[in-house]
Formats: C-alpha cells, structure tokens, sequence
C-alpha cells in the first residue's frame, strides 16, 4: 500500500492520528470489533491501558493473518464506555499504539458508547486497511 498521510495546516495539529489517509492499493481489508476478549472468551484486563493493548493486539493479529501491516490500516475507530477515562489515560495508549503498530497513524476517531456487547468491556477497536 502507499498511504499519504494529510494533516492540513489550518487544521489543530493531531496527536495519535491522522486527519486523512489517501490510500493507493489492491486489496481492502475490514476489521471486525476487538475487545480484550482472551483464547476463552473471557473479558481481561481492568484498566483502560489494560484492555486497549488487548484489543489492539486483536485487531493487528486479524491484520498480519490477512496480510497486513500496521503501515496498512488507513482508518481506525475506538468504542470507549468512558471518553474522560480514556483520556486520562491517553499517554498510556498513545505508547502502547507506538509500540504495537508504530508512529503512522491511521485515521482515527473516538465515540463513546453506553456499553459493549460484554458488559465488562470497557473499549473496543475496528477499521480497515489497504493493502498493495
């Protein structure tokens, strides 16, 4: 995939995203929602970090088994139960999307949700990429 990342000037600057990605390649890939769902379908994990890392381990294992990169997602879309929660914890997942998927961000955006399908969790990640 090429992907041109555009961040327009007269924009506020993004931190954590990408205010659009113009994506050039062959083949789409749709992720479904992860949560921190473990191997026997049990949520994991208390803490907004906690779960993000689990959730976003998720959606970039659907990722590289259908081919993927995190250089390859062109959007992403975080469910949060708590925006503030989420927020207070930004730094913390800003690091942990860093050291999962890397320094180019997709775009992105945050919607909080009354719940989730599980009760206990507390965010949820889908998108989609473009591969070459």
């Amino acid at each position: 995939m090429t992907a041109e990342r555009i961040n327009p000037p007269e924009l506020s600057p993004p931190q954590g995203f990408s205010h659009a990605v113009v994506a050039t390649g062959s083949r789409l890939v749709f992720l479904a929602g992860q949560t921190a769902l473990d191997t026997d379908g049990k949520i994991t994990g208390d803490t907004f970090p906690e779960q993000f890392e689990k959730a976003l381990t998720g959606l970039l294992t659907a990722l590289t088994t259908a081919g993927g990169t995190p250089a390859d997602l062109a959007r992403v879309t975080v469910y949060a139960t708590d925006v503030a929660a989420y927020r207070a914890h930004a730094r913390e997942i800003g690091a942990i999307w860093r050291r999962l998927a890397g320094r180019d961000y997709p775009a992105m955006a945050v919607v909080e949700i009354v719940r989730l399908w599980d009760a206990e969790a507390l965010i949820e990640l889908d998108g989609f990429a473009v591969l070459p």
